[in-house]
């Protein structure tokens, strides 16, 4: 073997461990994500389909507490009355973001309390509360949502 293949085979061995690495790290970094991160993206996701309007997957996609405490038809009433009002979403910047494993009238569990400084149509300036919880399955799903 001529010194050439062998510092061939030498660089191609070693970019291989380091993707290796890569391909084992990049699961460890997600699992080392902070609640509220992973939190903040549901909540995100979940705004997205009340920005757009669609209330009953928002219903959907909420987690089993807030389902229980509101019917979905209940919640697109409440939807109706109080964002459709305010207009388009022009823009939302976090303020806070509040991991806690109590809250008053909730069960114990694992919360993030979010605020949003947003800013709407018809409304220039408002707070929006957003809270998800951790659900049985893993996932952050949202158990409260209000605006002031």
């Amino acid at each position: 073997m001529n010194v050439r293949m062998w510092q061939m085979e030498f660089k191609l061995g070693a970019a291989f461990s380091f993707l290796m690495l890569l391909l084992a790290i990049c699961p460890a970094v997600r699992a080392q994500q902070r609640p509220e991160q992973l939190a903040q993206q549901s909540a995100e996701s979940w705004l997205a389909l009340v920005d757009s309007g669609k209330y009953a997957e928002s219903w959907q996609e909420a987690a089993p507490v807030f389902k229980a405490a509101v019917t979905k038809e209940q919640w697109q009433g409440v939807l109706r009355g109080s964002r459709d009002p305010l207009g388009k979403m022009l823009s939302r910047k976090l303020k806070s973001a509040t991991y806690t494993t109590t809250l008053p009238g909730a069960p114990d569990g694992e919360y993030v309390v979010i605020q949003y400084e947003s800013g709407f149509e018809h409304k220039q300036s408002a707070v929006e509360t957003v809270t998800p919880m951790l659900d049985k399955d893993g996932k952050w799903k949202v158990s409260g949502y209000y605006i002031k």
